[in-house]
C-alpha cells in the first residue's frame, strides 16, 4: 500500500463516511434497532459521533443538526415517514445488548 499524506487520508476517510451516510439514507427499510442489534450502531450513533467532532473543533452544533446530516432530513420527519414499531424480539436484543453498545 502506498502512503498517504494527511490530508488524503482524511478525503479517503470523508469519502467513505458520506457513501456510509448516503447508504443509510437510502436504506429506510432497515430500522435503527436493527443496526444496533447486528452492528452495535446506528443512524443517531453516527450523527452522535458527527456532532462530538464537531464539538472537538470547537463547533456548535446541537443534536437535532446532526441528525438532519445523518438523516438527510428532520429526525422527526424521518420517524413519520420510516420508523416501524419494534418487534418484540428486536426490542428484546437490544436490551440484550445494551451494554456492549456503549
Amino acid at each position: 500500500m502506498q502512503d498517504l499524506s494527511e490530508g488524503q487520508r482524511i478525503a479517503l476517510e470523508a469519502a467513505a463516511f458520506r457513501r456510509l451516510r448516503d447508504h443509510l439514507r437510502e436504506r429506510t427499510d432497515v430500522q435503527n434497532i436493527d443496526l444496533m442489534n447486528l452492528a452495535g450502531f446506528c443512524r443517531n450513533c453516527l450523527s452522535n459521533w458527527y456532532r462530538d467532532a464537531a464539538k472537538a473543533d470547537g463547533i456548535a452544533m446541537s443534536k437535532e443538526e446532526s441528525r438532519e446530516i445523518v438523516y438527510g432530513m428532520p429526525y422527526d420527519e424521518w420517524r413519520e415517514k420510516h420508523q416501524r414499531e419494534a418487534s418484540a424480539e428486536a426490542s428484546q436484543a437490544f436490551a440484550a445488548n445494551a451494554p456492549k453498545n456503549h
